[in-house]
């Protein structure tokens, strides 16, 4: 009776499989569930008669999952769709219509707008042309509500490329576009026939070109930001020219007037070619409205998978004491326990076999190891304690305010950014006796007497002005009435950082040799950050240093830098990357890492893909900044970068693209929080949207086969993300320390792995990292 029962209870586990099998080859992609109703423990004949019925009711089923069909349908939020549609989606030819008005009618791929389609807003507006991904990005045509028309080419809903628009109010510009403005060359004609043609820049007329009126003068030469600027050549139609250099500043302005037949018109003034441009204005154009992107399917929010959530380490690994994969073995039983099933040897091969046919044709994926859910990370605090009276750094905190007040404030404008030599003599510098009672100069204040340096003032002042930093509002950032935030706990070097009130500078506390190759690098800095706008290395806008009086004597130096990561964007994810491995992880447990957490190489798990225009722009600039600090000799720099994930459940549990599940609001306390849809519309924006600087990007997920491995394997999980970035750290030379170091390290670790390196190899290992976590998007 024994072996009889046990022989039924064979036959019921081979029948349920065998079941299962022939419903994964009639639908490949449910082949994830193929052992779904398979048990180690027996099955009873009705349960298998059940399973049968369920099948055979489910292949009847029209929605099937993997049958595309054509299908008519009203969403339950009242869109409606008409056309293909495959697993859930619109897939292949359709039409979408919205409950607001818009509506699409073209390609889709997999429940996104792909190919050729046109998509239309309540308003009028169309845009006609190629999709990709639910972007508008290809060639295509956008007729605005009023008029407005642009012809050309599109990548991620930004005009970029060649392409012709013409506005309603009759101008047109034909040329180059730079993530929706006019860069590089192009032509401006107005309506009344006048015309530009030249360089632009960031959507203005700006470095050389030509301007020619209807009444047949011209001006040929230099512009910056509309207006001539350097160089230039004004001339009449009488053949009369004028020559020499423009500016809107009077006292920079200097020129020749020729004239035609000899008669100097010595009345005319230049300043009438800057007041009849100030009448040709560029036209902005109409924002879209509502994108393409920004419009989801009510299909997407149908359903949501539902998973136990389970805790991962770092780089996505799951931790020791979970379930492990769902083995082979376990379909047979073990060799003891209750359930267990006896399965003869040619059955055993036999099954075997069929199972391994079916792993090689891609049909079972359920048995390889997948990388769990991730979540966001947790919410940290707003970072830094506020340095209030009372705090041991408060009377310093005072002193910096009252040195950079009066530095600044005392300060009279750039005129020009072309500085001599000897402003970057390191010797250039002011000090500022500051006692209690006050000078002819200073204020009166109630700290110890101390003495205030001025590191190059007039390079620093250029360098703010070039960084387009308001005089006033820097004043009111750092010594404004809101206190500066001391972070936690200093850096490796020892240093101090300080963050003031709304983010937007951090002051570090340095040491003289890092003082030392500041200034000896200045004049090659401030060349490179002129030459380069879109530069990636971290922004100095101050040098100074604090002098106690008295018995202590203590000198006190610091840098004013810009912060990274001041953004509209909470920053989810930091990661401080260098392409060494030696001590290059987190050293805190799990439990204390949230979102203002730095981690290193080997917790990265993510290989960032860019949009090929941006990561072309990417690596030019990643080279010029590696030669540049390679020609300075400095090492051990790092690319930080911040990560903000853009879609997440509200449980918190990150979405990957495409994934159907219901999106929310996470809370994050530190920082702002936008939804999606302002999210995208402000990467519509083409002046939020800078290299390093609120880029939009996808993150595909990989897993790490050994703890060692600096870059892990792909898995195909992509996440839409927002990438902040820059290089920091550039203010070690590779002196006698770091050499000694090197020698030490080597004798102990590999030497390629430590980052103790010479400046020529760090900056080669530094890129061949760095362009393989972040890759072009195919």
């Amino acid at each position: 009776m024994k072996k009889n029962k046990m022989s039924k209870e064979q036959g019921c586990v081979l029948k349920a499989w065998e079941v299962t099998v022939r419903k994964t080859q009639q639908a490949k992609k449910r082949a994830n569930n193929i052992f779904g109703t398979v048990s180690v423990s027996p099955q009873t004949d009705d349960e298998a008669t059940t399973t049968e019925e369920n099948d055979d009711e489910t292949s009847t089923n029209r929605s099937s999952i993997g049958e595309l069909y054509h299908a008519e349908r009203v969403l339950p939020n009242g869109d409606y769709y008409t056309g293909q549609w495959y697993d859930s989606f619109p897939h292949g030819h359709g039409k979408y219509l919205w409950t607001d008005g818009c509506m699409y009618i073209g390609e889709w791929y997999n429940g996104k707008t792909m190919g050729k389609g046109k998509f239309g807003w309540p308003s009028g507006a169309t845009y006609e042309g190629e999709f990709k991904s639910g972007y508008m990005d290809g060639t295509g045509t956008y007729t605005g509500p009023s008029g407005d028309t642009y012809r050309g080419q599109w990548v991620m809903n930004l005009k970029h490329g060649h392409g012709i628009k013409s506005f309603a109010n009759g101008d047109v510009y034909a040329g180059e576009w730079r993530r929706g403005l006019q860069e590089a060359q192009g032509k401006y004609r107005w309506r009344d026939e006048s015309y530009y043609i030249g360089e632009w820049k960031n959507g203005m007329i700006c470095g050389k070109g030509t301007f020619v009126w209807t009444d047949g003068s011209r001006y040929d030469g230099f512009w910056d930001d509309g207006f001539p600027s350097g160089n230039g050549t004004f001339k009449w139609d009488d053949g009369s020219f004028y020559v020499g250099h423009w500016s809107q500043e009077p006292e920079e302005m200097n020129g020749t007037y020729y004239p035609a037949g000899g008669e100097e018109n010595l009345e005319w003034d230049p300043k009438e070619v800057f007041n009849s441009l100030s009448e040709y204005n560029i036209c902005s154009g109409e924002r879209v409205p509502v994108l393409p992107s920004q419009k989801k399917l009510s299909v997407w929010n149908s359903s949501k998978r539902v998973e136990k959530p389970r805790r991962i380490s770092v780089d996505g690994r799951v931790s020791v004491g979970l379930d492990r994969a769902f083995e082979k073995m376990n379909m047979w039983g073990s060799e003891s326990g209750e359930g267990a099933a006896d399965i003869d040897s040619t059955t055993r091969r036999d099954l075997d076999a069929e199972i391994m046919r079916l792993e090689a044709e891609g049909f079972i994926q359920s048995l390889k190891p997948s990388p769990v859910p991730m979540r966001l990370p947790r919410a940290g605090r707003k970072q830094g304690e506020t340095i209030s009276k009372g705090h041991r750094n408060y009377e310093l905190m005072l002193n910096l305010q009252l040195g950079i007040r009066h530095a600044v404030g005392k300060q009279a404008a750039v005129v020009s950014l072309d500085l001599k030599h000897s402003a970057f003599d390191p010797k250039e510098k002011v000090w500022t006796r500051f006692p209690p009672e006050g000078t002819k100069y200073t204020p009166p204040h109630q700290s110890s007497e101390f003495k205030w340096k001025d590191y190059c003032p007039l390079v620093f002042r250029s360098l703010r002005k070039l960084f387009k930093v308001d005089p006033a509002e820097y004043m009111l950032s750092i010594c404004g009435s809101d206190a500066l935030r001391e972070l936690s706990s200093p850096g490796k070097s020892g240093s101090f950082f300080y963050l003031t009130n709304d983010d937007r500078y951090m002051i570090k506390t340095m040491k003289k040799s890092e003082t030392k190759v500041l200034l000896r690098m200045l004049a090659a800095y401030y060349n490179h950050v002129r030459a380069f706008e879109n530069t990636l290395v971290i922004r100095f806008y101050g040098l100074h240093c604090v002098k106690l009086t008295g018995t202590i004597q203590k000198k006190v130096r610091f840098v004013i830098m810009g912060n990274l990561f001041c953004s509209e964007y909470s920053v989810h994810r930091r990661f401080d990357l260098k392409g060494s491995s030696l001590g290059r992880t987190t050293d805190k447990p799990e439990s204390q890492i949230n979102s203002n957490t730095i981690l290193k190489d080997l917790d990265l798990n993510f290989i960032f893909r860019l949009q090929k225009v941006w990561y072309q722009e990417f690596i030019r600039q990643v080279d010029k900044d590696c030669e540049f600090l390679e020609q300075e000799r400095i090492m051990d720099y790092s690319l930080l970068v911040g990560i903000h994930f853009r879609e997440a459940s509200v449980a918190g549990e990150l979405i990957p693209s495409g994934a159907r599940t219901p999106i929310g609001e996470f809370e994050d306390e530190s920082a702002p929080r936008l939804s999606r849809a302002d999210v995208d519309q402000l990467l519509s924006d083409p002046t939020s949207i800078r290299l390093g600087g609120n880029m939009p990007a996808r993150a595909e997920r990989t897993m790490r086969r050994s703890d060692c491995e600096l870059v892990g394997e792909p898995t195909g999980e992509y996440y839409e993300v927002v990438m902040i970035f820059g290089i920091i750290d550039i203010l070690q030379d590779y002196d006698i320390s770091k050499k000694l170091e090197h020698a030490y390290k080597s004798i102990q670790y590999d030497p390629t792995s430590i980052s103790a390196v010479d400046p020529r190899l760090y900056s080669r290992r530094f890129r061949d990292f760095i362009f393989k976590v972040i890759t072009e998007d195919d």
